[in-house]
């Protein structure tokens, strides 16, 4: 009972309630200084193979000189389709697969993303394994056009070269799937949508020829001219759409084969000069942070990890002495690693940060970064929602001793008559008997109808900008985006003018501060949750949120509001994306036509993050603080 007392005597402290500020900020620091610890070796581990079934590098490889002739020969057939029209060209390609005795097939795809046209077509051949049951397949990918919108010629040529290879074994057990696609990313979509029957019937056509479940898939990025061009590094791709990864076990397989048995040197996430210093480390996860987060397709192989299927590009970078028969080989052994597998790869990490193509973070030492961002906007709202219970004690309460009048107060009737007794709740601590306010112990009504509907409001105005950006024709998104630029940053002071200036609608104080609290509260609910499916996402809006925490209604206070709201209008989403684009020298108006094409297309949901969970915690705290210059 003693420590009850205790406890409800320090509730209503003055001094607990200064603490959260606090709180969060240790929070919103120890997740940063969590993150930058990782690249050290006391919080990574070195890569390693968990399905020992793969048994990388351990077969030789027949894919030699002999196959030379014959690659070099499809390369100029490959050339001099390159200006031919979409029919022709997939009239040739699907030729030579049928003539290596494979079933082949073409489809065609449309898609119109914000009133663009997507039209092409896929070439696909399925090789039926000699000792498989077609339950199984795997697939080799080779784009037409790479993400830079260069023809992929060697990249084509290796895959129909590796056609005519693969059909002389009788040791594949599983089907082989070659795939040419019209572009890197719509194409492999349509493919594996229609392969999974989840299509749309009017704008991508049926596959008329399949196989068995999809069990991995390797794409080839190789740009080389009609002359051909040697490499010096294979740069890996593994990023999904929406963040998602490929099981670690297919990136170190693939790691494994090219350096240790081929002799390739491996790169990621552009890093072309790697030292395994800590600074190319933490680079190099920063770099796959932001990829992860923007949840992009980042070659022809993103469009299967949805499906579960692992799946890893391989672009060849750089100038160096490295040839086709080294990637071709590299192939070969890649497949033959994957035609063991028993069962579909599930003992490695889903979830992993890469740091190096021999080190890696596994999530369960990364995660907690996100999870006390996340904390500290929780533990705000919390703060918020004690604050608006509190009676009004802007009135001085009477010492506890004055309520036992002095002998001059007893000879004095007037005065006594005037006193108004005090409200006093006895407590008992330890052994004494103390008297403290009523007031102190007790909790106001909280009106939650207006701050419930203000929240609601907030992330459903957030639909209005989702939907604008996901289906504007491209000619005119400059111009929303200028509107947007100007419109957005002062609506929250317009809002909170209107508010003010309207008797009927004027949130109260104690509104005012729920209003905070219920928009911090699901904000940290939101970051928590996706942190966990997308954790580089959860942490950078996490991070460009965090000044949400600590800003506050300030009635009467002008400069303090209005410092505030300069703070929150350079931390507006649009705001936000100009100046990362024109960091990174990127055109505005490309970033928002990609991300339509990925809302239409590849299923992203980046944009919803965006407008429904950062955009409504932000306009949220710009009434809030607007409401302190109007107020």
């Amino acid at each position: 009972m003693a420590l009850l007392a205790t406890l409800l005597a320090l509730r209503k402290d003055p001094r607990i309630q200064r603490l959260p500020p606090y709180l969060s900020l240790i929070f919103i620091i120890v997740g940063v200084a969590w993150l930058l610890l990782l690249p050290l070796d006391e919080y990574s581990r070195e890569t390693y193979v968990s399905e020992n079934a793969l048994l990388p590098g351990q077969v030789h490889t027949y894919f030699t000189g002999s196959e030379h002739n014959i690659f070099r020969a499809y390369r100029h057939e490959v050339a001099a389709l390159a200006d031919k029209p979409v029919e022709e060209r997939s009239r040739a390609l699907t030729d030579i697969f049928r003539s290596h005795n494979l079933k082949a097939a073409t489809q065609k795809y449309t898609y119109q993303p914000s009133g663009r046209n997507i039209t092409n077509q896929n070439v696909y051949a399925v090789l039926q394994g000699p000792r498989a049951d077609a339950t199984e397949a795997l697939v080799l990918i080779a784009a037409w056009r790479n993400m830079d919108g260069e023809v992929n010629y060697s990249g084509v040529a290796l895959v129909l070269t590796l056609a005519r290879y693969f059909k002389r074994w009788s040791l594949w057990s599983k089907d082989i799937i070659f795939l040419i696609s019209g572009d890197s990313t719509s194409g492999p979509q349509a493919w594996v949508d229609a392969y999974h029957n989840s299509h749309s019937p009017a704008a991508i056509d049926p596959l008329p020829i399949k196989s068995g479940a999809l069990q991995g898939a390797i794409a080839i990025d190789y740009p080389a001219g009609p002359w051909g061009h040697r490499f010096d590094k294979l740069h890996i791709m593994y990023d999904g759409v929406n963040g998602q990864l490929s099981n670690l076990d297919l990136f170190n397989t693939a790691v494994n084969i090219a350096n240790g048995q081929m002799g390739i040197g491996c790169t990621l996430q552009r890093m072309w000069s790697h030292k395994n210093t800590y600074q190319d480390r933490l680079q190099t996860m920063l770099r796959g942070m932001l990829s992860q987060g923007l949840g992009h397709a980042s070659g022809p192989h993103s469009a299967f990890i949805p499906y579960h299927v692992d799946a890893i590009t391989l672009q060849t970078v750089g100038d160096g002495w490295h040839d086709e028969m080294s990637l071709g080989r590299t192939v070969e052994s890649l497949f033959r690693s994957l035609n063991n597998l028993l069962e579909h790869l599930h003992q490695s990490f889903f979830f992993y940060l890469l740091l190096h193509s021999m080190r890696f973070v596994s999530i369960g030492t990364y995660l907690p970064s996100a999870m006390l961002l996340a904390a500290s906007f929780s533990i705000s709202a919390i703060a918020l929602w004690v604050q608006s219970g509190r009676p009004d004690l802007d009135t001085p309460v009477p010492n506890p001793a004055s309520t036992h009048p002095s002998p001059q107060e007893k000879k004095s009737p007037s005065i006594e008559e005037e006193k108004k007794p005090t409200a006093m709740t006895e407590v008992h601590l330890d052994t004494h008997k103390t008297l403290i306010p009523s007031a102190l112990l007790t909790t106001t009504e909280r009106s939650l109808l207006y701050p419930t509907l203000f929240t609601l409001l907030s992330h459903t105005l957030g639909l209005l900008p989702l939907y604008l950006f996901n289906n504007t024709p491209p000619s005119y998104l400059p111009t929303l985006l200028n509107l947007s630029l100007v419109l957005s940053p002062a609506l929250p002071l317009l809002t909170a003018s209107f508010l003010s200036s309207s008797p009927p609608l004027r949130p109260t104080s104690q509104q005012t501060t729920l209003i905070q609290s219920f928009s911090l509260l699901l904000l940290g609910m939101f970051l928590a949750a996706l942190a966990t499916l997308n954790f580089s996402l959860a942490f950078l809006v996490g991070c460009l949120c965090s000044p949400l925490a600590f800003t506050r209604y300030l009635p009467g206070k002008k400069i303090a509001s209005a410092a505030q709201t300069l703070l929150l209008a350079a931390l507006n989403p649009v705001v936000v994306i100009r100046a990362a684009c024109w960091f990174w020298g990127a055109d505005v108006g490309d970033v928002v036509v990609r991300a339509a094409e990925g809302w239409h297309v590849w299923g992203l949901w980046t944009q919803v993050v965006v407008w429904e969970v950062w955009w409504p915690a932000w306009f949220a705290g710009g009434v809030v603080v607007g409401r302190g210059l109007f107020s």
